[in-house]
Formats: C-alpha cells, sequence, structure tokens
C-alpha cells in the first residue's frame, strides 16, 4: 500500500464520519445508506428532503471524483454479470436481514459503541473475508 493509497483512504473515511456526523446532529437520524435508500423507494414523504439530498450528495461525489481523476474507480476484477447480479442480490438479502448496511452498523453503530452494530459489522466481514477466498481461491475466480 503506498503513501497515497493511505492518504486519499484517510481523507475519504474522514468524509464519510463527517457526514454520518452530520447527518445524526441535524436529523437525530442514523446515515444507513439503505434505510435512507430504502425510504425514498418506498415513497416514505418523512424526511424526505434530507434523503434525497444525502443521496444527491453522494452521487456528486462520486460524479465529482470520476471527472477529476478516473484513475480511482479502475479495477481488475473481472466477474460475469451473473455473478455480480447475484452477489448484488446476496448483499441486499444480507441489508434486510442485518437490519441494515455496513454504513448503519459499520460506520454510524460502531461510532456509537453498539453492541448489536459491532456483531452485525463483524459477521459481515467476516462473511465477505470468507466468499472472497472461496471464490478466488476455490473457484479460481472464475464465476
Amino acid at each position: 500500500m503506498t503513501l497515497e493509497e493511505v492518504i486519499t483512504g484517510s481523507v475519504g473515511g474522514i468524509f464519510i464520519g463527517v457526514s454520518a456526523a452530520i447527518v445524526l446532529l441535524t436529523t437525530g437520524r442514523i446515515a444507513g445508506i439503505s434505510g435512507i435508500v430504502g425510504n425514498i423507494l418506498g415513497l416514505q414523504t418523512e424526511d424526505l428532503d434530507w434523503r434525497v439530498a444525502f443521496l444527491l450528495g453522494l452521487l456528486a461525489g462520486g460524479v465529482g471524483l470520476l471527472l477529476w481523476d478516473p484513475s480511482f474507480f479502475g479495477t481488475e476484477l473481472v466477474r460475469s454479470p451473473y455473478a455480480l447480479a447475484a452477489a448484488g442480490l446476496l448483499v441486499g438479502f444480507g441489508v434486510r436481514m442485518g437490519n441494515g448496511c455496513t454504513s448503519g452498523h459499520g460506520v454510524c453503530g460502531m461510532g456509537r459503541l453498539s453492541p448489536r452494530s459491532t456483531l452485525a459489522t463483524v459477521t459481515f466481514m467476516a462473511a465477505g473475508v470468507l466468499m472472497a477466498a472461496i471464490v478466488t481461491q476455490a473457484l479460481g475466480g472464475r464465476i
């Protein structure tokens, strides 16, 4: 890992933490992306303004970074469209089953020292490492 990667990762982490703190301090809500998007898609009208603004801010940040330096989005990992679709569906299932995602549990919940969120984060990180090892080592990355 290079110094540039450490710096950019640290700056990104700071931005994530600050944005989660701003949402908590200004709305009293947790900045869990799955909950924010789920309530927008579920056409919930309560708190719709900040949810849409938060989501648009995420998209604007990604587009801005892409325009500034497209190499941040480069990857050498190649998977079939079916594998990517299956992975997305499994993540969505896990988010619903765990009542939250990495941002809700991993950033916000652990930041509030929630034992439930800590256990959820340890569980999905372990499952992710295990699945990555199985796909890469046992299946040779060919799915």
